[in-house]
């Protein structure tokens, strides 16, 4: 049966985990998304579900578990805040080599450094393009609100098993630390290991008589090898571009500026929507839901009818550069955003926005 509750964004994940049947959560606590562990800990679900909740010694120790546990088929997370992702690269780079199904979760915050702990967006490129090392991506989930905190964890572990693939919630500390109504969804069970070894071929849960031994590993000394390596994951990037783009468009039917948000940037914008609109000011939004997937060919179509695009973000401008490849300078692309964990407000939106592009038209 459904519930509805007041909660913050960070201890849905935790709620969201344990009641889509996760089998283990490994992390360290860093702010702004410390009470996704603080939550389990209370919640206790080793004592309900059985699923395993481990504070590690460290972040490079938290992915290490994380990458044993998906090796045995297990859905099995992590989450953190932007150091600590830094930290995780190198392991998140062998879970996608090895092809292996994980959910983590960025709230990130202002960097570079240890920064400060205030929100920021300036992981979108050590998200998307691949904080690790090779030709890898992660699947990229962008939540605007705290329900969709909730949603995308079943997603998150949806996609991940579909794929094979590491797949990333970034969200921010606006959408961590917000409290809103969000309806929960009844307590699923946890997968049996006579499942896992049913219904996935390549995970580690014994071997079985008369069946090949199973080896997980990234690891291919023989160049051709690896390359054939590569060019199986390539395609299953194209794969995942061809079927997996989500967006919102919000008013861009009739617009003649788009702004490209997403996350708490996205939510600011929607504001900036009906502000130019009470102007006489055709404004649309076209919110990324998943940033890896890129919605590249939403904003190429948009590219032929509208006058501009701003992208606004909280950094100093990286999915901007995407936002440019969609529109191949068939019209003019502009950024805006605030660093440091300063967070933007309608009214800054409003003015980059007629600054940008309206003022040159007059």
């Amino acid at each position: 049966m459904e519930e509805i509750r007041l909660m913050k964004g960070n201890e849905v994940i935790a709620e969201a985990a344990v009641r889509c049947g996760c089998d283990g959560y490994f992390g360290y606590p860093i702010t702004p998304q410390s009470e996704i562990l603080e939550t389990l800990t209370e919640m206790r679900p080793w004592e309900t579900t059985g699923m395993v909740v481990l504070q590690a010694e460290s972040e490079t120790a938290a992915i290490n578990m994380v990458y044993g546990g998906a090796a045995c088929g297990k859905r099995v997370m992590t989450s953190s805040s932007s150091p600590g992702i830094s930290l995780m690269c190198e392991g998140l780079s062998y879970l996608a080599g090895a092809e292996l199904p994980c959910l983590l979760v960025n709230v990130s915050r202002g960097g570079p450094g240890l920064g400060t702990i205030q929100p920021s967006q300036a992981d979108y490129f050590q998200a998307v393009k691949g904080g690790g090392h090779g030709d890898y991506h992660l699947i990229v989930l962008a939540p605007y609100s705290v329900q969709e905190m909730y949603d995308f964890v079943p997603l998150g572990f949806e996609l991940a098993f579909k794929y094979c693939n590491p797949v990333m919630i970034l969200a921010d500390g606006v959408i961590g630390q917000m409290m809103e109504k969000v309806v929960l969804t009844p307590q699923q069970p946890r997968w049996t290991d006579e499942y896992i070894a049913e219904k996935y071929d390549w995970a580690l849960t014994g071997k079985p008589s008369g069946r090949v031994r199973n080896v997980v590993t990234s690891l291919e000394l023989d160049p051709a090898q690896q390359e054939r390596v590569n060019e199986k994951l390539q395609r299953k990037y194209a794969d995942v571009r061809r079927d997996e783009v989500r967006f919102e468009a919000i008013r861009c039917e009739d617009a003649d500026y788009v702004l490209v948000a997403y996350g708490s940037s996205a939510r600011i914008c929607s504001k900036v929507v009906e502000m130019g609109r009470e102007e006489g000011i055709k404004v649309g939004l076209l919110r990324p839901i998943t940033l890896f997937p890129f919605p590249t060919e939403a904003i190429g179509e948009l590219s032929r009818k509208v006058k501009g695009f701003l992208s606004v973000e909280m950094s100093a401008g990286q999915m901007v550069e995407d936002v440019r490849l969609a529109v191949e300078g068939r019209a003019p692309v502009c950024h805006y955003g605030r660093m440091g964990g300063i967070v933007h407000s309608p009214g800054e939106v409003f003015e980059a926005l007629k600054s940008n592009f309206l003022s040159k038209t007059k």
